[in-house]
């Protein structure tokens, strides 16, 4: 399988390839980016290291050389400012990522490819790639809150002292503001979150709020993130390569769950070797399927002024 890394040579697709390196899930790793000395460095540095890992062909190409791609991972874009929401990001990001779709469709690509958005704001550019390319709707999907969801989990495991692993707990919605925690259905290794000591509404909302501020957090110390989120990126396509058949909260576009339409958001979703294999529809609390609507109102009136 071969992907193709578009903004390969920024922290988070370098971050990304690398993941999909070390885990040794597809055969060709295609490094594109703007800064043509930065991809071509990135590939080397990434193909000197293959011959530690699975021997994959890591090099730069143009959009004509990915025409054969099996994924386009498009994680170019400008930076959020630390005061910045992801959705403020729409009047800067918009007018470059549909230059990129442009240049996708301009270099050619398979009917039967996939596209990964990773850029912000996610779940409008998904939207947007969705419904300007001529590919089903199935095979478009970004990462939503996966990210989100990681660090969600890695935090309630630290402040209740257990593996990151055993924590089963999820953000949705929106990639931004608007995203909300499931505490409903939070478990750890199967047990209810509920029986832990400790767990009560000032912990959701200290686990909670420093969930919506880890992105801010991340970029104040070190600029932006990389290793979290090029993990969920592998997560994704690991998903997506071998079948697994996983249930994430990607981004994609929503006709009918939970009475939601013509929105790209984040919901349970089931990944598979089609992208997105199917939407499922776990029981909500009211608050949350609320939250959940409040979100989807918001992504649709943001993606309206884009049209």
């Amino acid at each position: 399988m071969k992907v193709s890394i578009i903004g390969g040579g920024g922290r988070v697709g370098s971050c990304a390839a690398f993941a999909l390196e070390c885990m040794g899930l597809v055969s060709e790793i295609q490094i594109m980016d703007a800064n043509q000395a930065m991809a071509e460095g990135e590939a080397l540095d990434l193909l000197h290291g293959a011959s530690v890992y699975s021997g994959q062909r890591i090099y730069t190409g143009c959009y004509k050389r990915a025409a054969n791609s099996d994924i386009f991972i498009i994680t170019a874009g400008l930076r959020r400012k630390p005061d910045e929401s992801r959705l403020d990001l729409i009047n800067r990001n918009v007018s470059l990522f549909r230059s990129i779709l442009n240049d996708i469709k301009q270099g050619g690509y398979r009917k039967d490819a996939m596209i990964f958005v990773v850029s912000n704001p996610v779940d409008v550019l998904t939207y947007l790639a969705a419904t300007e390319l001529d590919l089903p709707v199935n095979r478009v999907f970004g990462l939503g809150t996966m990210l989100d969801t990681a660090r969600f989990r890695s935090l309630i495991a630290k402040e209740l002292k257990v593996p990151a692993t055993q924590v089963n707990a999820t953000i949705l919605g929106e990639h931004g503001d608007s995203m909300f925690p499931v505490w409903s259905s939070a478990c750890v290794n199967g047990l209810p979150i509920k029986g832990y000591e400790g767990y009560n509404a000032m912990f959701q909302n200290k686990i909670f709020e420093r969930t919506q501020k880890s992105g801010a957090e991340v970029i104040s110390k070190k600029g932006g993130a990389g290793y979290a989120v090029g993990a969920t990126i592998a997560q994704t396509v690991r998903a997506v390569v071998l079948d697994t058949r996983e249930v994430l909260p990607v981004s994609s576009v929503v006709n009918g769950a939970y009475g939601i339409r013509d929105v790209a958001i984040s919901i349970p979703t089931i990944v598979g070797k089609n992208g997105v294999e199917k939407h499922v529809e776990i029981e909500l609390w009211p608050k949350e399927q609320q939250a959940l609507m409040n979100s989807a109102a918001a992504l649709k009136a943001t993606i309206a002024k884009c049209k």
